[in-house]
């Protein structure tokens, strides 16, 4: 899957340059009749879906599920990062149909539903044959995951389910996308491959629409007023009654720059390279002083830190989740300090003294709180003072190999993990036990795999804390804290906010150009 975009790009090439020559004899066509036939011709047909999936989904769809959450915060330094305040908006929940991340998201994940929409419409020319239903299968499990994408951040949404229709849609109400997403889901399962091998790596199988599935019904008083915490474990099941998947003992390595599909957590994951762009999280969170540490041939900018009352997940050293923060003073490989050059004034551009030119070696320290030097407008200064406070939180490793700023490291979207969780939780909300299971023994399965302590009672404060360790960085933090009553709460500059924004407004450019579209309430 990560090759798939040289495939596309060696295809046009060749047909760019075979447009040069119109005597070129064709000796290998590739008409309807002889593609898609092949599994594999399905593949390639559908490229395009995986490629437009994977361009946001660590970008402005993780800066929505994220910066709009306790989780993460992406302050201005000196005006840095300002960007016309779309990630000041995004903190303190006053964004709205203009915000650029909002924006972008809706563009991303509405132009990879009209490529599944073009692809699905190629597919179904081919002939019958079980290779063809498995690809269908595929592409509307995509567009159902992509459809849950809408769901979740806007729920009210147009349903366009054709290629090339002209006329303009209207807004479905949330509760039909949402029957729409589990009814296309549950259609696609019995076509999806059961198998989880590299072959089927970063596709739809059984067991990525069993665990969308989960999700979807784990949320379903959220997004529809019905409780279906039942139906979350019996998807939950499917998925670990397979035994395909399993608990990493080293946490760290599923985000590395090497994951892929020898990964047994992995249920889904989006295949990303270093080359073409679009995973930039390691670079944000690195402090650009620490570039050498790395041995990165790019220089980070250093630009999002850990919200401060995060920091309160990660209560265990031990706990292999929280020896990804970076925080105190920082060293570099070989053990010696990491020393930032500068003056005094570099350091603390309010000092006051007359000798604020004095060079200085400053040892790196990250600090955990933020203070601002300007409230209205998120600004934290820029100096080393500023540029320093904020802990990080390193889980996709930085990718020394890429000269682009761009990660190598897949994004994984379903892990094993979140199912064991989604299991308990439901549990916990009123859903009969299976399998002898209770909420308080899967977490601390998952807890004992991690090195943190055994726990003695499970709270929803304390299983909502137990998924903040888990998946930080991971797109969940924003879905778990409407889901737990949490996302109106108080954090930095954040005091309170509106119900409403618990969804995301439809962007103004779109509905500039669709009044049929109906704003979600609030906007």
């Amino acid at each position: 899957m990560k090759k798939i975009k040289y495939i596309i790009t060696s295809a046009a090439a060749l047909f760019l340059v075979s447009c040069h020559d119109l005597e070129v004899p064709v000796e290998n066509a590739l008409t309807s009749d002889n593609f898609p036939i092949k599994t594999e011709h399905f593949i390639q047909a559908s490229g395009p879906t995986y490629t437009n999936f994977r361009g946001s989904i660590a970008l402005s769809y993780w800066f929505l599920q994220s910066l709009s959450s306790d989780e993460s915060i992406l302050p201005a330094r000196g005006g840095n990062w300002y960007d016309g305040a779309r990630y000041f908006q995004l903190h303190q929940h006053n964004w709205n149909p203009d915000n650029g991340q909002v924006d972008g998201t809706w563009n991303w994940i509405t132009g990879t539903i009209t490529t599944i929409n073009q692809n699905i419409a190629v597919v179904e020319t081919a002939p019958e044959s079980a290779a063809k239903q498995q690809g269908l299968a595929e592409l509307k499990a995509m567009r159902a995951i992509a459809y849950w994408v809408m769901l979740d951040l806007w729920g009210n949404v147009p349903l366009l389910t054709k290629f090339g229709v002209t006329e303009k849609p209207t807004t479905t109400p949330r509760k039909d996308i949402f029957a729409f997403v589990e009814k296309e889901m549950l259609e696609a399962i019995p076509s999806l491959s059961g198998d989880v091998t590299a072959a089927t790596y970063g596709r739809p199988t059984k067991f990525v629409a069993y665990t969308l599935l989960a999700k979807l019904y784990l949320n379903a008083e959220v997004y529809t007023g019905t409780k279906r915490f039942d139906d979350a474990v019996k998807m939950c099941d499917n998925v670990i009654s397979s035994k395909k998947f399993a608990l990493e003992t080293n946490f760290a390595k599923m985000f590395d720059i090497d994951n892929g599909p020898q990964i047994k957590e992995t249920i889904f994951a989006v295949p990303f390279d270093n080359i073409s762009g679009g995973q930039f999280l390691a670079r944000y969170y690195l402090h650009r002083a620490m570039r050498a540490k790395y041995e990165l041939p790019f220089t980070p900018s250093g630009a999002i830190s850990v919200q401060e009352e995060f920091l309160a997940n990660f209560d265990e050293e031990n706990d292999v989740r929280a020896k990804l923060l970076l925080k105190g003073k920082q060293y570099l490989s070989n053990g010696s300090a990491i020393i930032v050059k500068t003056s005094k004034k570099g350091f603390d551009e309010d000092y006051k003294g007359t000798d604020g030119s004095a060079a200085i070696d400053y040892h790196l320290e990250l600090v955990p709180k933020l203070e601002y030097r300007n409230v209205a407008a998120f600004d934290l200064g820029n100096d080393e003072k500023a540029w320093a406070q904020g802990y990080r939180y390193i889980k996709f490793s930085p990718d020394k190999t890429s000269t682009t700023r761009n990660q190598g490291n897949d994004f994984t979207f379903f892990r094993y993990a979140d199912v064991v969780l989604m299991k308990a939780e439901a549990i916990m909300r009123g859903a009969a036990a299976t399998a002898g299971d209770t909420p308080l023994a899967l977490v601390n399965t998952l807890r004992k795999t991690r090195n943190a302590s055994e726990i003695k009672e499970l709270t929803f404060d304390v299983m909502l804390a137990e998924r903040g360790r888990e998946f930080c960085n991971e797109n969940w933090r924003r879905n778990d804290l409407i889901r737990f009553g949490k996302f109106e709460g108080k954090w930095g500059l954040k005091t309170d906010s509106d119900p409403n924004k618990r969804l995301f407004p439809i962007p103004r450019s779109i509905l500039n150009i669709n009044p049929k579209l109906t704003q979600n309430p609030g906007y």
